[in-house]
């Protein structure tokens, strides 16, 4: 066993075998790690270490840190965490709260402490704590007091949450009242390749979340891949963005991937398609994260705003519709980058650069990644055959005491659940998550295919479309539609889809039965909830 910095022993105990991980490549030669690694030391100490403490690094509602602020801040946190909560290394520490410079602090003073991060979505209510805390035995929580309601009632159901401490908070024993009389430095502890940094739980569009666990290898790892390959930052860009922190997207998007070159981020609390576009313009961001939804809301509303300082638009968190490309393309003059990745793998592992995009293809693997398709039987699949995606990398599946990891690791590759395609010029091009494709008289529909059919008609907003059980084709399928505004539903309109999605797939793909609904189930993250139609409709 490797060496470890973790007292508690809770996360190496709770880790699945061996022998169910997948197998690790570390090809590239800056994915050599030392035995001894903490994050924070490389993502934030040593910018203040090479004199460059005083470069912008966060900015937020009335906050502007550098380097040099950030890293004091921590370090204050750190010891609190120690002195005045007991935190031993391998704690679990619960997150939450909404994206914020402090929360950012909070999470790098756990790193520092050798604690591990459980990074919460603001949103979540108590029975769903509940079932995060219980999940990862968490011991300590720190929490926005905005947010302390839903947290306090999960307490109490949770014996191993022994300590809650408020930010954002003017009490006298606040984080902040604290941290105020701690030193603004501190020792981190010196944690191992692999221990573990971070447990995040999966955002839910199955409605059930697993813990996914990830070292601070991991962390780094993912540093060294996608960004200076794909998207190739630059120290003086701005970050921005709309995923949470808790969603591995947004950890590395919006904290992770800007420290690693020496650049800022902005952390906004409510990331709305409007927020995020007047946030742009007033902070003058370089680059955008968020989800594809998203850019399809801010394409008609780019005229009203100066964003002129854009130069990357990333999109990820669930396909991206050739609609939604091409539509953002035209109101703003840049090509998406389009990306797909997994909590189970931390972040992006297939992508593309800017310059070459290709319209409905996610786009190759990353660098320092392999992916191929699979059939059922686990061969390789050739070209133009739709099978289970599967990849192999510096990270990988470690689910916390969850059976389903023998589910999710075939002979070394972590099957993602999504069903995909390599065309001729080996650009993977998705179909579905495979349990979102549709059976029907005998023929495979993929639902997002549809999806993106529906979304170039100029009276769709949003759709979600799934299959619904029908005695004699076994399924059909059924599109729910969010018209655009000043659109009424009608039959007539029902009709004109499906004649439209007819003119454009293959007949048999057509919505058979079509609903219109205000709104569509998305989880936090922007992910829209095909469970929950199935389930229960919008």
């Amino acid at each position: 066993m490797s060496y470890t910095a973790h007292q508690d022993t809770f996360s190496r105990d709770h880790l699945p075998p061996r022998e169910q991980w997948p197998e690790l490549i570390f090809e590239l030669p800056e994915l050599q790690f030392p035995e001894r690694l903490n994050c924070a030391t490389e993502l934030l100490d040593r910018w203040v270490e090479a004199g460059q403490g005083d470069r912008l690094c966060i900015q937020g509602e009335g906050l502007r840190w550098t380097y040099a602020d950030l890293q004091a801040q921590a370090n204050a946190m750190a010891h609190v965490l120690v002195q005045d909560l007991g935190l031993v290394p391998g704690n679990r520490v619960l997150l939450r709260g909404a994206n914020t410079p402090y929360l950012a602090a909070c999470w790098f003073a756990i790193q520092k402490a050798g604690g591990i991060a459980v990074a919460t979505m603001p949103l979540l209510r108590c029975g769903e704590l509940v079932q995060v805390i219980q999940k990862a035995e968490v011991s300590h929580a720190l929490c926005d007091e905005r947010l302390i309601a839903e947290l306090r009632s999960a307490q109490a159901k949770c014996p191993t949450l022994r300590q809650v401490l408020l930010f954002h908070s003017e009490a006298s024993d606040g984080l902040e009242a604290r941290a105020a009389n701690k030193p603004g430095t501190f020792r981190n502890v010196d944690t191992g390749a692999e221990d573990c940094s971070l447990i995040a739980f999966t955002s839910g569009t199955t409605g059930k979340p697993k813990g996914t666990m990830h070292f601070h290898r991991d962390v780094m790892a993912i540093c060294r891949c996608w960004p200076p390959h794909v998207l190739k930052p630059l120290p003086e860009d701005v970050f921005i963005g709309s995923p949470p922190l808790a969603f591995t997207f947004g950890l590395g998007g919006l904290l992770l991937f800007p420290m690693t070159v020496g650049a800022s981020t902005v952390l906004l609390e409510k990331a709305s398609p409007e927020a995020l576009l007047a946030a742009i313009e007033t902070y003058r961001a370089t680059i955008c994260f968020t989800a594809p939804t998203s850019y399809r809301v801010m394409s008609p509303q780019l005229g009203g705003h100066d964003v002129s300082c854009l130069r990357r638009c990333v999109s990820a968190g669930e396909a991206l519709p050739a609609a939604t490309r091409a539509l953002w393309k035209a109101a703003s003059g840049i090509e998406l980058i389009d990306g797909i990745g997994a909590t189970e793998l931390l972040h992006i592992f297939i992508s593309h650069e800017a310059e070459r995009a290709k319209p409905g293809a996610t786009g190759v693997p990353v660098p320092g990644y392999r992916a191929v398709v699979l059939d059922d039987a686990g061969y390789v699949l050739p070209a133009g055959q739709v099978g289970r995606l599967a990849v192999k990398g510096p990270t990988g599946c470690r689910y916390l005491a969850d059976d389903r990891q023998q589910a999710y690791v075939l002979n070394g590759w972590n099957l993602t659940g999504d069903a995909y395609c390599v065309d001729v010029d080996g650009y993977f091009i998705y179909q579905a998550r495979t349990d979102d494709m549709i059976i029907s008289g005998g023929y495979n529909i993929a639902g997002p295919e549809v999806e993106a059919c529906l979304l170039l008609h100029p009276s769709v907003a949003e759709c979600g479309v799934v299959g619904q059980a029908d005695e004699a084709r076994g399924q059909i399928v059924k599109a729910f539609v969010v018209l655009r505004a000043g659109e009424v539903a009608s039959d007539a309109l029902v009709q004109a889809l499906q004649d439209f999605v007819k003119a454009h797939l293959a007949p048999y793909k057509y919505p058979r039965v079509i609903e219109f609904c205000a709104t569509l189930p998305r989880t936090e993250t922007g992910k829209l909830q095909r469970f929950r139609l199935r389930e229960n409709g919008p």
